[in-house]
């Protein structure tokens, strides 16, 4: 009896240790903070309840519930997590793509061919430079660097897609946190990405005419796929059965196509190729889209604006004058944000491979400064991806019975002394890694979106 007194003290000392670490709450209420819920107006001094991961209630001077933990939050601001509309983040074995961006190919070797190679590609049946099947969600790198980095800039959720190939494969939404792939994908597929690459080949399809010709025979060959399962999935008695193709099968899982358009001709030349095929489309770069603001609107097709504005190569000869019309390019891309929003074809942002947050920022505030209002940039990292990935019924704004993505900042996000005081994904708080304890080694290890 003795014994068991005395330990009685410890006993109490280890069981407030356990406390101490047991799992974070289910609730919590973030008290007055100006909450910018986006698809209705600001409060200005406002409460939001997140309960077991998804946001329960959004109000003024709302009680707090009896489980929650009350974060005093006056002074800050809530915004919905940020979206990256189209990024590489958490596929670290994604390649960069061949061509580069904005309508050029990249110099590249052709390829030597070893001793039991197949022959050349000698028409579209050899289904030369497609992985329509690779599907992200199954590729996810919980682990990877990025994944923190850009959580610390206020990014919740990415849509992440391969980049490899013509037909690059299915992307996935994930939010960025979670131990395995499995808690990360809010949906997928995502869609198909699709790219404009002609160089490499010896023959079909070695050049723009012919990579076009090749996926516009794809798609129709997958309509034809799916009839000819339909018809023998309903009377298979006497009727030979379809072959399987995994590209084909991966073409119809996809539920929209991502095209490559970064200048006026490109944007037109894609618009037509979906028109033609039926394509529930969407354009990626769109730098020149001020150009084509009407044609746009009227197809109703949306557009992922990169944040990697244009510039002169470092390489560029210096004796070398740019043309007025490259010049005009890169002059003018910044304000093609505010233009679309202007004729209301509805767009996002991707950072494009920008390695940092204030990278981003920093291309964010050019598009400002070319004359987008800021709830209209808001909205491009926020409501509008969701919208256009169809998930806007349950992310991209604060309201009730979403999920519980919000990035909280000292004030204005766009204001230069703003910080990212924490995140919330999936109803978890994340704190901003210390900056001493960042290594150069953990810079962001992503590539190009774009083609």
């Amino acid at each position: 009896m003795l014994s068991t007194k005395l330990n009685l003290p410890l006993l109490a000392i280890l069981c407030a240790a356990r406390a101490a670490h047991a799992a974070p709450p289910d609730a919590y209420l973030l008290h007055n903070a100006r909450v910018v819920c986006v698809s209705s107006p600001t409060l200005e001094r406002g409460d939001v309840v997140i309960r077991k991961g998804m946001i329960e209630a959004v109000g003024v001077d709302l009680k707090a519930p009896a489980d929650a933990w009350v974060i005093d939050a006056t002074g800050l601001t809530v915004y919905p997590g940020f979206i990256d509309a189209l990024s590489t983040w958490a596929l670290p074995g994604a390649a960069p793509p061949g061509p580069t961006a904005r309508g050029t190919s990249a110099a590249q070797p052709a390829p030597t061919a070893p001793a039991n190679a197949p022959p050349p590609s000698k028409g579209p049946e050899d289904r030369p430079l497609s992985a329509t099947f690779y599907r992200a969600a199954d590729h996810i790198s919980p682990t990877d660097p990025v994944i923190a980095t850009m959580r610390d800039g206020g990014f919740t959720t990415a849509v992440v897609f391969p980049t490899n190939n013509i037909f690059a494969g299915q992307g996935a939404v994930i939010d960025l946190a979670g131990d395995r792939p499995g808690s990360m994908v809010v949906a997928a597929p995502a869609g198909q990405y699709l790219s404009m690459k002609t160089n490499g080949f010896s023959s079909f399809p070695g050049s723009l005419m012919g990579t076009i010709a090749y996926i516009r025979q794809l798609y129709l060959d997958a309509d034809h796929y799916k009839l000819a399962q339909s018809i023998y999935a309903s009377h298979p008695q006497g009727l030979q059965r379809p072959a399987y193709d995994e590209n084909l099968e991966g073409l119809n899982a996809s539920p929209r196509a991502l095209l490559p358009a970064h200048r006026a001709v490109e944007i037109d030349r894609m618009l037509h190729l979906a028109e033609q095929l039926k394509l529930k489309a969407v354009l990626y770069g769109g730098e020149e889209a001020w150009r084509w603001t009407g044609p746009l609107k009227q197809s109703g097709v949306p557009v992922l604006v990169s944040l990697k504005w244009p510039e002169r190569p470092k390489e560029a000869d210096p004796a070398l004058e740019d043309p007025l019309r490259i010049l005009e390019y890169r002059e003018k891309a910044p304000g093609t944000p505010a233009a679309l929003a202007k004729a209301g074809v509805r767009f996002a942002f991707f950072s494009d491979g920008l390695a940092k947050p204030a990278d981003i920022r920093k291309s964010l505030k050019r598009a400002l400064d070319a004359g987008l209002s800021k709830d209209d940039a808001i909205r491009a990292l926020t409501l509008s991806p969701a919208e256009i990935y169809g998930i806007a019924d349950r992310t991209g704004s604060i309201e009730p019975g979403k999920i519980a993505n919000l990035t909280v900042t000292s004030g204005d996000w766009f204001d230069d002394k703003t910080k990212v005081k924490f995140t919330f994904v999936d109803g978890q708080q994340y704190d901003p890694q210390p900056e001493d304890t960042k290594k150069p080694e953990d810079a962001v290890k992503t590539t190009e979106a774009t083609n």
